[in-house]
């Protein structure tokens, strides 16, 4: 059904320190989609005979150090693992209809036994900025903000207005998670500009969605009111083009007391982790009070999967508006975000031109998947391998090298030719058969008539 809300009561994070340890948590294994090779079934050995205990069957075999935070630290803390480069990702054309898990494994050369110097990373300039860059500050000038001419910089406002705005201010300085930024204006407070960064493991991975917020005059005895920055696209229920935002946390959708705002309780901070949580999440088509019922049926996740495969191609779309035209105050964000995202954003939809299921992409790599799992369909995969150059086109403009080369062309569509051709082969086998069968019976039937009417012959002589 549609989003509840996120209860922020303690705070998500510590207050007061900006450094945190990451939290231990039990994730699927992941495989770089440029290390490790997609088998399908069983246990693949490579040159060196190195086998997959049966503890670890079905994982990721991993080589290379832990270093780094996830950003996605929020969800659940990651860490990062460095690999060195083996052979690319293949997809296998078709799938195996038994149980079992399908599996990553690494292609190794005959040199690969040999241990591996560790290569110092040197951080890039945009690395090192977005290092920098603080999750909330303020601002001068907010004159581009969409709710800008709503109010001027000398309008008197309430204390009591004040003090929950600051204390808002507050939280949102000392609990911020990282995959959201924020800027506040101190000449007028009563805007306010948020970027979210799309999680990994949904259709909005590695993506920015900005939102707007304006603080009306009777806040906090009414929820503040959001725009979201669509460049004319819907890419999620709640989410519409128009840029109207449907929560009931602000009141744009109907909801049970305790999802609504609550003027003593609620925050802003505890707003855009609902729009992050539950808005933007891994499927985003049962956020459809329609749909929310049919979830986990047969026709509910077929449906399910071609609108997230929809929701993907928006959001590569989307990528391409902020990086032509970014909000004010995150213009080198936006350029650093997508400049340091670049190669996974091409290694994933490489992964999803190569069949990969939509959403399963994390960290730059493909999780570990069922075998139930389907493919993406040949729509999806020929429309990312299409739009890709396009995002492509905007990725080397930031300065990003050596991609072009890297991005995957479009899948070919001998597999569905293969399995037309393997199913006429059938109904032939089929007809011949059953041909055979008819010819067989028919004969014995005629022989057992035949004898039949001998015996009948005797008995009368």
């Amino acid at each position: 059904m549609e989003p509840d809300v996120v209860e922020i009561a303690p705070p998500l994070f510590p207050s007061g320190s900006r450094t945190r340890k990451p939290r231990k948590a039990g994730i699927p294994e992941v495989i770089d989609v440029e290390q490790y090779e997609f088998r399908n079934g069983g246990i693949v050995s490579n040159n060196n005979a190195n086998l997959v205990d049966k503890k670890n069957k079905g994982k990721a075999v991993q080589d290379g150090s832990f270093y780094g935070q996830n950003p996605f630290s929020h969800f659940a803390d990651v860490e990062e693992v460095v690999m060195s480069t083996t052979q690319p990702l293949g997809f296998p054309s078709s799938s195996s209809s038994r149980s079992r898990r399908r599996h990553f494994n690494r292609g190794a050369s005959a040199s690969s036994s040999r241990p591996r110097a560790a290569v110092e990373v040197v951080p890039s300039a945009q690395a090192n900025f977005l290092r920098d860059f603080k999750r909330f500050d303020t601002v001068e000038d907010f004159s581009d903000h969409h709710y800008a001419s709503q109010g001027n910089a000398s309008k008197q406002h309430s204390r009591t207005w004040v003090k929950k705005i600051q204390a808002d201010w507050k939280i949102l300085e000392n609990d911020l998670p990282e995959t959201i930024s924020v800027r506040a204006c101190e000449s007028r407070m009563d805007l306010m500009r948020a970027v979210i960064v799309g999680a990994e493991g949904t259709p909005y991975h590695d993506g920015l969605f900005f939102f707007e917020i304006h603080f009306p005059n009777t806040y906090p005895s009414v929820p503040p009111i959001v725009h979201y920055h669509s460049g004319g696209l819907r890419i999620n229920p709640n989410l519409y083009n128009c840029g109207k935002v449907c929560l009931s946390l602000l009141g744009t959708w109907n909801g049970n007391a305790r999802e609504r705002w609550l003027p003593q309780e609620s925050t802003v901070l505890q707003l855009l982790v609902s729009i992050q949580a539950l808005i933007l999440n891994q499927k985003p088509y049962f956020n459809e009070p329609a749909y929310g019922r049919t979830k986990g049926t047969r026709s509910g996740e077929a449906h399910s999967k071609v609108y997230s495969e929809n929701v993907y191609i928006l959001s590569l779309k989307t990528m391409v508006y902020s990086m032509r035209k970014p909000p004010k105050h995150f213009e080198e964000f936006v350029r650093s975000h997508y400049f340091e995202r670049a190669h996974d954003i091409v290694k994933g939809s490489n992964a999803y031109i190569e069949g990969a299921p939509v959403g399963s992409i994390v960290k730059g790599g493909v999780q570990d998947i069922e075998e139930s799992s389907e493919s993406g369909s040949m729509k999806f995969r020929t429309e990312v391998a299409s739009f890709m150059k396009t995002v492509v086109e905007e990725l080397v403009k930031l300065g990003v090298k050596e991609l072009e080369d890297k991005l995957k062309p479009p899948p070919k569509a001998e597999s569905n030719c293969k399995r037309s051709k393997t199913s006429r082969l059938s109904f032939y086998l089929y007809c011949f058969v059953f041909v055979g069968y008819m010819v067989i019976t028919s004969k014995e039937s005629r022989i057992l008539d035949a004898a039949l009417s001998n015996t009948d012959g005797v008995e009368k002589s």
